[in-house]
């Protein structure tokens, strides 16, 4: 993680305050969990590698402006429509949102009424939110994710989530 991720986490932590009756999960990824032990360093944190970010296969490793040079029409497909594609050698979206829609909903089954934290990446955020939202996952795209946004959804057993936070970058508002 960079200078710039510590300060982002650090910034989200002094916003929350002291979440200390939190239940966090993070991806077990590097940066993921370390952004988790900065924002919840009271909490214990469970990894959970079922919140990794989407198996990106050919994509993986390469920057923008290799995977558009060596994959054109593969990449546009991706853009255009992220729900039908699946990139050679990786995931789909739909087998992301089940490995995400699955942990995520045993989660909720165990801790009924708490107050948890997921600490993922903007790939299973997105899959979350589309779900939350009613959207299908078409919309992957139209669900902006900065690094370092705050994202609430309230899982109330009686009635659908109710999404109150979507990319808030609000407490970022200065640089580092």
């Amino acid at each position: 993680m960079n200078d710039k991720g510590i300060w982002q986490a650090k910034k989200l932590a002094d916003r929350l305050g002291d979440p200390s009756s939190v239940k966090v999960y993070s991806s077990d990824l590097k940066r993921a969990y370390e952004t988790a032990e900065i924002i919840f360093k009271n909490n214990s944190i469970e990894k959970i590698a079922d919140f990794r970010e989407m198996n990106f296969g050919l994509f993986e490793g390469l920057k923008y402006e290799e995977i558009v040079g060596r994959y054109p029409k593969l990449y546009r497909d991706w853009v255009d429509n992220p729900e039908k594609v699946k990139i050679p050698n990786g995931e789909g979206l739909r087998d992301l949102r089940k490995r995400v829609k699955d942990k995520l909903a045993l989660i909720l089954f165990q801790q009924p009424g708490k107050t948890l934290a997921v600490v993922t990446h903007s790939g299973p955020i997105r899959v979350i939110l589309c779900d939350a939202l009613k959207l299908g996952l078409n919309m992957f795209w139209q669900i902006g994710q900065e690094t370092g946004a705050l994202n609430i959804i309230d899982y109330a057993k009686e009635s659908s989530p109710a999404v109150a936070k979507v990319n808030d970058i609000s407490g970022l508002s200065t640089e580092c």
